[in-house]
């Protein structure tokens, strides 16, 4: 309250004037006001006439101000180090959603306010729910392109259910469900995320199926994976190959427990090299390092000695808004999950 009291004369001098069409005008009180807050440190005050007069400007059909005053908005975040918060947040959700996808400016927005994310909160990706938010958005206008990444790296069970509706409606533009399926499962198993990795190939099998009833195998569309009552799991056996192999990637994925399960470490070898031996895309050399990847963090089993550079790696850290690695990264090492998470 305090902040909207002291800014009321600014946005006072500035709202009126783009409700009368002179935008360039409250453009520029509004960085004058705000400069002026920011230098005595009043930054509550400074971030309420920008956002606000930055949220006009865009009803109003300015996207390039609009976005200027974003862009300002969020540097006086970072002079306050304001953290992520869901009113940090919301400010900023409500200015990209306004901006809307015409030209460049939205992508601007949405990769300085991700970056501000990623500086100011536990996660180095940037926030999942900026990223889930981002990500749904753009998927309701058809941008899966650019949906994808937000989605993958938001990381949440809803993103997962999003990324498989959009992938069935992508694949209507053709590619096989297979493809489909390991872009979507193996980005999370680089992540550790069994529990999206489930809940993305669940919602895909059964959205798909929805379409296209010949997807399931007729004689066995069920299969149990696991040993014990504890271990037992069900998948959808499919007539797609790659797709099979994705779910029961997962599965052993899950049940992995680094060098200390020798069975899983050995099933995990025979599920791969059976997959691979059959061609296709899992025996390409881009999945083939992933895999790899995969199975160094999962099974603790090394990689060859004459391991190049992982470009698929590179291009999964790219889409997450990071940089491909100039060095060697240090070892990760994934915990194994003690149980199967509940889907609902």
């Amino acid at each position: 309250m305090a902040a909207a009291s002291s800014s009321s004369r600014a946005l006072n001098a500035i709202l009126p004037l783009i409700g009368s069409g002179q935008a360039y005008e409250a453009h520029q009180k509004a960085r004058t006001f705000a400069a002026r807050y920011a230098k005595s440190s009043q930054y509550d005050t400074a971030i309420d006439v920008l956002f606000q007069s930055a949220r006009e400007l865009l009803k109003a059909g300015q996207p390039g101000s609009g976005t200027d005053l974003t862009a300002f908005l969020l540097d006086v975040y970072e002079s306050k180090g304001e953290i992520v918060t869901d009113e940090s947040r919301g400010r900023l959700t409500q200015l990209i959603a306004l901006t809307g996808p015409s030209g460049a400016w939205r992508k601007t927005s949405i990769d300085k306010c991700i970056a501000w994310s990623a500086k100011h909160g536990p996660y180095p990706a940037g926030d999942p729910d900026l990223h889930h938010y981002v990500g749904e958005l753009l998927y309701k206008e058809g941008a899966f392109d650019l949906a994808e990444s937000h989605l993958l790296a938001a990381g949440k069970r809803d993103s997962a259910r999003i990324l498989a509706q959009m992938f069935v409606d992508w694949s209507e533009e053709g590619g096989s469900p297979g493809i489909f399926a390991l872009r979507g499962t193996l980005p999370y198993l680089q992540n550790g995320n069994i529990l999206a990795a489930r809940t993305f190939l669940a919602h895909f099998v059964s959205q798909y199926s929805s379409k296209h009833s010949d997807l399931v195998a007729v004689q066995e569309p069920i299969i149990l994976v696991g040993k014990t009552e504890d271990e037992r799991d069900e998948i959808t056996f499919t007539n797609d190959s790659v797709l099979n192999f994705a779910q029961l990637a997962v599965r052993t994925c899950q049940r992995a427990h680094g060098e200390k399960n020798k069975a899983i470490r050995e099933a995990w070898v025979r599920l791969c090299g059976t997959y691979q031996s059959k061609g296709g895309i899992v025996a390409k050399p881009e999945v083939r390092r992933v895999l790899t990847e995969l199975s160094e963090l999962y099974f603790a089993i090394p990689p060859p000695r004459a391991q190049q550079a992982n470009p698929f790696g590179d291009v999964m850290s790219a889409m997450f808004g990071g940089a491909a690695p100039t060095a060697s990264p240090a070892r990760r090492v994934i915990a194994p999950a003690t149980s199967a998470p509940a889907l609902d």
